[in-house]
């Protein structure tokens, strides 16, 4: 007779961190298991899962084999072996205090496997305490809340990694949902337009994605008016027109006084003449074309953030070579604001240039980038990928952290990927997004990234030091979130045509009587 609880009996080799055992039914990857050796009881996690039968082994060669095999296997229920294979956690007792200390000595098998109860697992995956905020639940006991440590993202900094369309835009607004509640201040570069209708009240604060160009050194500027990057006479003229009297000049006086320079150049050295008038030409086009976007009118960009609050600014209506010059603007400007606070916070005497220009961010920042790949690629460089990479080496010593997501982990920088101290990955399918996420995490072991495949959406993987333990996580659905997915083609269009239809009733009911048409 089965105890409560009891689930199956280590069989095979046993190893220090690994061991396998017979279960009395199928069990799921991601269900954690208990067992008693050692000091006392060891948690477990099932990383993979197998079912075989004796009857129905490799050996069947056709179907009539198999169909009688099948009766064979349902007459006899010893025929199926259910094994679990589980990586061994650590000691349950210390796990609840947040260490991870694995027995020295492997079980023996025949050593008895039960299932973890609910209280158990929510010490360990549900602390108290106000840094840690819930984000879902266990994927396979939804009893069980899963909470993450949010001083640990600020700290060490996420990496949150899946497919398009498994639930990335989700957890970053479940994440900035949890943050609300606490005061935090959150800033997320918005470049697909994903959460400009996230409706959470007097906690949003939507900004537009402007570019104040005077503010800009020369090459930044070049960027910003699509000058390419080897065209060195044309970043020659712009270097020399862009004068400190013509940066002082506010409005449109400064795209004018600007575009007067740069005919100065071209009038004044003949191997410039070209180059100058190209550069004119992009300036007037962007000038029409961006007016909404460069604003040299504009104050400080970062006054727009606000303190304790989601600041979402949108960058789908510039460029990819204007959004990286804007990103790494914030970033520059957010981590040297940060800095000064430190400063201020640990000095009894704070210098004059600090006293001058106080800092406007004297509590911690998360900075959320979307589209990482594009930002922070592997093999170009980029000023935002510059200044990513300084927040991830000096953003814990002074409060900037840093949130990268993407769907091409393996397009991302691999030396800023190994700094993000927690990962959350969801469903990947190709080997070497897999191949990257393993070189970026220990904790994450072969057999998990093997799951990935198998994961649907919303459901993640979450390791790291955001978390007590590696765990499978079902993420709650954010509802605040008004829209997200994909476009449904056949229903706008079904909707345009029903619409076109009753408009043209209600021009045929104005035709005067008698009246033919064509």
């Amino acid at each position: 007779m089965n105890e409560a609880g009891e689930l199956g009996i280590l069989v095979g080799v046993s190893k220090p961190d690994e061991v396998t055992f017979e279960s009395r039914r199928p069990v799921s990857v991601g269900e954690y298991v208990i067992l008693k050796y050692g000091r006392g009881k060891v948690l477990g996690l099932v990383e993979r899962s197998a079912i075989s039968s004796d009857a129905l082994g490799n050996g069947i060669r056709n179907y009539e084999e198999a169909s009688e095999s099948r009766m064979v296997a349902q007459a006899n229920r010893h025929d199926k072996s259910y094994k679990g294979y589980v990586r061994i956690l650590g000691y349950l007792d210390e796990l609840k205090k947040c260490k991870a200390i694995i027995p020295a000595l492997p079980p023996e098998p025949g050593t008895e496997v039960v299932e973890a109860s609910a209280a158990d697992l929510r010490e360990i995956f549900a602390p108290e305490g106000p840094h840690w905020l819930r984000i879902g639940t266990l994927l396979r006991n939804t009893e069980v809340e899963t909470r993450i440590n949010v001083d640990k993202i600020v700290a060490r900094h996420l990496a949150i990694l899946a497919m398009t369309g498994m639930g990335k835009s989700n957890l970053v607004s479940m994440l900035a949902k949890e943050i609300s509640k606490v005061n935090g201040t959150m800033v997320i570069f918005d470049y697909h337009d994903d959460y400009s209708t996230l409706d959470m009240g007097r906690y949003i604060n939507l900004m537009p994605a402007k570019i104040n160009p005077r503010m800009l050194p020369p090459d930044k500027l070049a960027e910003v008016i699509e000058v390419q990057e080897n065209a060195s006479n044309q970043i020659h003229v712009l270097r020399e027109a862009l004068s400190e009297e013509v940066r002082q000049r506010k409005d449109e006086d400064f795209w004018d006084e600007l575009a007067d320079g740069v005919r100065a150049v071209g009038a004044a050295e003949k191997m410039y003449r070209e180059a100058a008038a190209k550069v004119e030409d992009k300036i007037e086009y962007v000038r029409k074309k961006f007016s909404n976007v460069l604003d040299p009118g504009m104050s400080d960009p970062l006054a727009l953030i606000k303190n304790g609050k989601i600041n979402i600014i949108n960058l789908v209506e510039l460029t990819e070579k204007q959004a990286n010059v804007a990103v790494s603007y914030y970033l520059e400007e957010l981590l040297d604001d940060r800095k000064r606070a430190t400063r201020q916070t640990k000095s009894k005497s704070p210098s004059q240039q600090d006293l001058k220009t106080p800092p406007r961010f004297t509590a911690p920042v998360l900075v959320v980038i979307e589209e990482a790949h594009i930002f922070i690629p592997k093999d170009e460089k980029t000023e935002t990928k510059y200044f990513a990479s300084k927040v991830a080496r000096e953003g814990r010593k002074f409060g900037l952290g840093l949130v990268i997501v993407s769907q091409r982990p393996r397009s991302i920088d691999a030396n800023i990927l190994s700094q993000m101290g927690s990962l959350a990955v969801m469903r990947m399918i190709q080997h070497d997004d897999q191949a990257q996420v393993s070189a970026a995490s220990e904790a994450l072991s072969r057999d998990l990234i093997n799951q990935l495949p198998s994961l649907n959406p919303g459901e993640a993987v979450f390791a790291g030091q955001w978390v007590n333990l590696p765990t499978f996580v079902k993420a709650d659905e954010v509802r605040e979130r008004k829209i997200g997915g994909d476009q449904k083609a056949v229903e706008q269009w079904s909707q345009l045509a029903v619409a076109k239809e009753l408009s043209r009733e209600a021009s045929d009911s104005y035709v005067p009587p008698g009246y033919i048409q064509d």
